[in-house]
């Protein structure tokens, strides 16, 4: 059945404030190579492997992506749907300095460095080309509106001044620290209104950016954006071939078995049926946005 129009009916929905991201699902070609890319450059730890996957977490622990090897996968389709970034949060200003420090002593190259007024990123791709974002946040106070939306850009980032952090820290910090997460996904979508229709029509996610040519940024609690969509690669665009390297899912997590029932109550008003996700956690959905990135839906 067709998803019908839920920013129609007048009243928009409102997912939990306290909603978060959870773990982001990535096939690659070579798990190794894949893995000593993720604790050497990016600085997680990994867990043990689960039915062959490999889980990568921060210092407390907290899963932020999760590796399935798969040497026969397609390459990456940077045309198709899918991921455009995952993005890893960091607590603070010096860890993004120790990041930067990580990646000049891997010699891994940065695909750019950006000021966002409300945040500060450097970015980065793995091994098979998945992007990857790291990343801290201004504090809230500092964000800035105008006409009732967040004011976000892409400046060029001051990465001597990033660096000047580490002046007086002491040892390296060879792994993120605790309380590092995954702040927000992006992803490349084939049509924007009929992600919005979704993301913020059916899971309740508010649009905080529609300013941005070619993209659209949804987000729960006020933050600038837990989802980032883009047409800039994928306009009008499928998913990739089965199997493809790139995203085979990623999470979003609800504060409670209430809050995870009210989304999974409007997917079933607009005709969207939800797979069983037990694998990932009890309770757990998968649904598909229209462009076919598969969201599970669990709670904290």
């Amino acid at each position: 059945m067709p998803m019908s129009n839920p920013l129609a009916a007048g009243a928009v929905p409102a997912i939990a404030p306290g909603t978060t991201m959870g773990a982001v699902h990535l096939t690659v070609s070579d798990l190794d190579r894949s893995l000593a890319f993720y604790e050497r450059v990016v600085g997680l730890r990994a867990g043990e492997r689960d039915d062959g996957d490999i889980v990568l977490s921060g210092a407390d622990g907290e899963a932020l992506v999760r590796l399935h090897g798969e040497r026969s996968a397609p390459a990456l389709d940077r045309r198709a749907t899918g991921l455009f970034h995952l993005a890893i949060l960091l607590p603070t200003r010096l860890d993004l300095a120790f990041a930067l420090a990580r990646l000049s002593a891997s010699r891994w190259p940065l695909d750019g460095a950006s000021d966002h007024l409300v945040s500060e990123a450097l970015y980065l791709s793995d091994p098979d080309g998945n992007g990857i974002e790291i990343y801290r946040d201004r504090p809230r106070v500092q964000w800035r509106r105008s006409d009732g939306e967040l004011q976000m850009a892409t400046l060029p980032l001051d990465l001597r001044d990033v660096a000047g952090e580490l002046a007086t820290a002491g040892e390296p910090q060879p792994h993120v620290p605790a309380g590092t997460t995954i702040g927000h996904v992006h992803l490349q979508v084939s049509e924007l209104e009929a992600s919005e229709r979704f993301y913020a029509g059916v899971l309740g996610f508010e649009v905080m950016v529609r300013t941005y040519p070619g993209a659209l940024f949804v987000a729960a609690g006020g933050y600038h954006h837990h989802l980032g969509l883009n047409t800039w690669n994928s306009a009008r665009s499928g998913p990739p071939v089965a199997g493809a390297v790139g995203l085979r899912q990623y999470e979003v997590v609800l504060p409670g078995p209430a809050e995870l029932e009210a989304v999974l109550d409007r997917a079933d008003q607009h005709g969207l049926a939800p797979e069983v996700a037990e694998e990932i956690s009890p309770g757990a959905r998968r649904l598909r946005d229209p462009s076919g990135n598969a969201v599970v839906l669990r709670t904290a």
